[in-house]
């Protein structure tokens, strides 16, 4: 039996990276998975590889900055399946121009807030008249720059740091309903996507100061969200869940102090 055996699980930005690993995880498993995104032709692909891993998933397109595809991705999601269980709410667009705060202009403000909040916002208000029937997971991927302030990513920590907050709002309003709401925040995950775009001097910083010895991966994410998808954590909701190593465990100063080969005080 697997973990989330007749479950209907979508996976947002499951083109690459965390969404991809989360949707061949969770198809392994047993969810029927719904794979979502702009990029038509990746996202066929990655149905058609878990497909002949045996898995069962479909592709439907989504762009969060346009309503009418959320509203659409649901009611096709429930024409297909019949109904959903599960929403891993995990497209987010880091690529935008960030920057400290004289630097923003309101677009460049907008344009983050539109994807990483008002995105993930709207995804969830469409859902739960769905999820009401039968309750559910909601799983929101946050991100460790809402731990605390940022010398440039200011937008973007701060609609994550909206995303924790509406995490709690919407376990809160709804948990009596049997509707769950997660939110996990990733350390830094390497991927075959990104691995050769994250300079060494920031995977250095990083690794001085994550507890284990190595970088995370899309599957410590994907893994984290299968618990939170399914009935074993059946009491968890209104919790924001750091995966990150133990980079957010310690004093900022740990990381000086280990390459200076000395403790703290």
């Amino acid at each position: 039996m697997g973990r989330l055996d007749g479950k209907v699980a979508i996976v947002t930005g499951s083109t690459s990276g965390i969404g991809l690993g989360t949707a061949k995880i969770f198809a392994k498993e047993g969810a029927k998975v719904i794979v979502c995104g702009r990029r038509k032709e990746t996202g066929e692909k990655v149905v058609e590889e878990i497909k002949n891993e045996g898995g069962e998933a479909t592709y439907l397109f989504l762009d969060l900055t346009k309503p009418e595809t959320i509203e659409q991705l649901f009611a096709d999601t429930k024409a297909k399946y019949g109904k959903i269980d599960v929403l891993i709410n995990n497209a987010s667009n880091v690529g935008l121009p960030d920057g400290a705060v004289e630097e923003l202009t309101l677009e460049m403000w907008d344009d983050i807030f539109n994807t990483d909040l008002r995105g993930t916002f709207f995804m969830i208000k469409t859902l739960l008249p769905y999820l009401k029937e039968n309750g559910g997971s909601i799983v929101n991927i946050g991100s460790m720059a809402s731990c605390g302030g940022d010398l440039g990513a200011t937008a973007y920590a701060s609609a994550k740091a909206g995303v924790d907050m509406l995490t709690k709002s919407v376990a809160l309003q709804y948990g009596k309903l049997g509707i769950r709401c997660n939110c996990v925040r990733p350390g830094l995950i390497v991927t075959p996507q990104n691995q050769n775009k994250v300079p060494d001097v920031l995977k250095n910083i990083f690794l001085n100061n994550i507890c284990v010895p190595r970088y995370g991966q899309p599957s410590d994410i994907a893994n984290m969200c299968l618990y939170l998808a399914s009935d074993e954590s059946a009491f968890v909701t209104g919790q924001i869940l750091t995966v990150d190593g133990g980079m957010n465990s310690h004093v900022s100063t740990v990381g000086e102090f280990k390459s200076l080969g000395g403790r703290t005080w």
